[in-house]
Parts: C-alpha cells; structure tokens; sequence
C-alpha cells in the first residue's frame, strides 16, 4: 500500500501534538497537585466532588452556628449564674429577718439591703452579649428588657427565643427569654378582681396563714335584704360544698378573712356585687423581692396581729424565692445541656470534615507517583516520535537524486 508523504506529514504532527497536549496536561497537574483540571477530565468524580465540597461548606457554617451558640450561652450561664448567687442571699437575709429580736431599724436596714439586691437583679436582667445586644429581651435586643417599677419591674422585649441549627435537623436554643426567665414564676400568692356595680373596691389579698392556704378560687357576694342592710358570704368554688367558709354583715370599710386569707372591701356596694378571689400561677420575681422589701419597711407593732403579719409574709417572700431559684436553676441545666450537645455535635462536625476532605483528596488530589511516571512516559514517547518523524520525513526518493 503507499502511503504519500503528505498522510506522513500529517499523521505525524498528529501524534506529536497528542503528546504534547498530554506533556503539557501532566505537567499541569503536577504543578497545581490535583488530577481534576477541568469537569471535563472527569465528568462523574467532578460532580460527586462538587456535592461533597457543599457539605464541607455546609459542616463548616454549622461549626460558625455552633460557635455562636456557645458563646451565647456561656454568657447567659455566667449571668444566671450570678442570679443564683444573689437569690440565694436573699433567701439568708429573709432568715435573718425572722429573728424575732430584731428591731424595726434593723428590719430597714435589711430592706436596704434588699433595694440593692433588687437593683443589682434588674442589671443582671439586663446583660448584654459582646456585640451589645440584651441577652434576656428576646428578638427586641436593641433596648434594655426590664425597667425598675414600683411594684417590681416592666418587661419591654417579646416572647422570641433565638434558635440556631448547628447540625442537621438540630437547632438549639440560644437566648433565653426575659419574661419567661423571670416574669412566669409559679407563685405562692392570691390576687383579686371585682365584678361590681357599686363604687366598693377590694384590697389585694393578704396570707394570715400559710398553713391553711388551699389554693381554691373564691367568690365573695353581697346580698341586699332590701332594707339596704348588706351581709357578704364567701363561697369556696373547689370544695364541692353550698356552704360558705365565710359569712358576715358588710360595713364600709369591712375585713373578711378565711382559710388563712383576708381581704378589705371599701366603699358602697350593690346587690349581686361579686368579688373574685383567684390564686395568681405566676409572680414575677422582682414583684416578689419589691413587696418584701415593702413588708420589712412597714413598721411592726407588739400586736399578735402585726407579728403573724410579718412571719406570713416572710414565710411565703421566702416560698417565692425558692420557686425563682428552681425556675432559675432549671433554666441553667437546660443551658448546661445545650453546650454539652454542642460539645458533643463539635466532635461529630470534625469527624465529618476529616471524611469529606478524605473524599475530596481520593477525588481530586494527584498521585505524584504515577503522575511523574506519566510524564517520564509521555516526554520519552514524544522524543520518539519526534525521532521517528524526522527519519520518515527523509524517506523520499529525491534524497536519492543526484
């Protein structure tokens, strides 16, 4: 068969540029390390390296989420912390306050005390993180959550909880919520409503004795006898029972007490008039610590009355306490329990990047090994070829022309 020198000529530039193409394509992945140049090398391995370095991008951002995260609670913590601290000193300065030797300046002066500690509280309630936001405002962060009132403190942030997701389908709470930490307290109390149409008000309730507090709702109604004599009766709406714990003739200013509760209507009342008297579930914490201050302030006389006043009042100032001190406590073992699953997804997350960039290295890093024997190859083949190239391009019959 012949073969002309032009498919010759051709056919042998062909070959040489292959191997340069392929020279210089080596030498190309030796100098940046990796066998994937281009999709194009390998259409298959560049998609799954392309899915995996997403992961890693999306591992890498949880790691960011879980950082945020535990700096946020480890600030809360240290200001709960703190709470702790101060309510448990509270608590101290109620004991103390039971010392039935104490004069009315000395009940002041642990009042006094007590001003400071509400003080510090509220400051401590309003903690900010390190980027200046209110830790306990819920999403309205920008201004401080709680503001000393005279009944105790306003509460201006929302009910929002900030939530992080710091793994796959895990988000954890980073904030706590202001009101929810302090304001929703379960409370030893009662507060009291009117439904009247009378110009008569009720005081809020007072505990005479804490032994008897049941819990129940009450309702106290006055009854005309169509003389304009009035008598109360205060039925218990949880007994079960017709009869009233409570019953009496109603006179401009009237104290009614029952089942260790007294209460003082003032003013003209109405037949039908209804006043309800429902246990409160909630107290906030400042209110607590204001109308203990209150009580200690308000001097004691050497009446029987005045003194059981007094130890009601402490005994249920501290049951108070106590119930802030568990809502408290509570809400740092929920923070305790967050940075250990952070701690714990932490190990996790670096076990996944170790694996993702495992895969990316068997996807697209070189082996300089075979690489280099490659190029060793592909540089002899085309000093061959170019060899080769040169004696056949001689072959002509007009070399041997004379």
């Amino acid at each position: 068969m012949r073969i002309s020198t032009n498919t010759i000529f051709e056919k042998g530039v062909a070959r040489m540029g292959e191997l340069q193409t392929g020279l210089a394509r080596t030498q190309q992945q030796i100098s940046l390390g990796k066998k994937l140049i281009a999709p194009s090398d390998d259409p298959v391995a560049a998609s799954h390296a392309l899915a995996v370095s997403n992961s890693q991008d999306i591992n890498a951002q949880y790691a960011v989420n879980r950082r945020s995260a535990r700096e946020a609670l480890s600030m809360s913590e240290g200001a709960l912390q703190n709470v702790t601290s101060l309510l448990q000193d509270v608590k101290t300065l109620i004991v103390q306050a039971g010392n039935g030797t104490l004069s009315n300046n000395d009940r002041q002066f642990i009042a006094t005390d007590l001003q400071g500690r509400f003080e510090e509280l509220i400051g401590l309630a309003n903690t900010r993180d390190g980027s200046g936001n209110y830790l306990f405002a819920g999403y309205s962060n920008a201004a401080p959550p709680f503001k000393a009132s005279a009944t105790g403190a306003t509460y201006s942030g929302d009910q929002g909880e900030y939530r992080l997701q710091v793994h796959t389908g895990r988000t954890i709470e980073a904030s706590q919520n202001g009101n929810a930490l302090f304001e929703r307290i379960s409370s030893t109390n009662t507060f009291v409503s009117a439904t009247a149409t009378g110009t008569a008000t009720i005081s809020k309730g007072t505990v005479t004795d804490v032994a008897q507090l049941t819990g129940a709702r009450y309702d106290i109604t006055m009854t005309d006898d169509g003389l304009g004599n009035f008598t109360y009766a205060v039925d218990n709406l949880d007994d079960g029972s017709a009869v009233p714990v409570a019953t009496g003739t109603y006179t401009s200013p009237q104290t009614i007490a029952f089942q260790g509760l007294e209460f003082s209507i003032t003013g003209a009342v109405a037949n039908g008039d209804t006043f309800t008297v429902r246990p409160t579930k909630n107290q906030s914490v400042f209110t607590t610590m204001k109308e203990l201050i209150s009580l200690l302030q308000t001097p004691i006389t050497t009446s029987a009355a005045d003194k059981t006043k007094l130890t009601s009042g402490l005994t249920i100032a501290n049951a108070n306490i106590d119930k802030a001190l568990d809502h408290v406590l509570t809400a740092r073992a929920s923070i305790g329990s967050g940075l250990k699953e952070i701690e714990s997804l932490d190990d996790l997350g670096s076990d996944l990047d170790l694996q993702y960039a495992q895969t990316l290295s068997e996807l697209q890093d070189l082996d300089y090994v075979k690489a280099i024997t490659d190029l060793t190859k592909m540089d002899v083949s085309l000093k061959a070829a170019q060899q080769s190239f040169m004696k056949l391009s001689n072959l002509s019959l007009f070399n041997y022309m004379s």
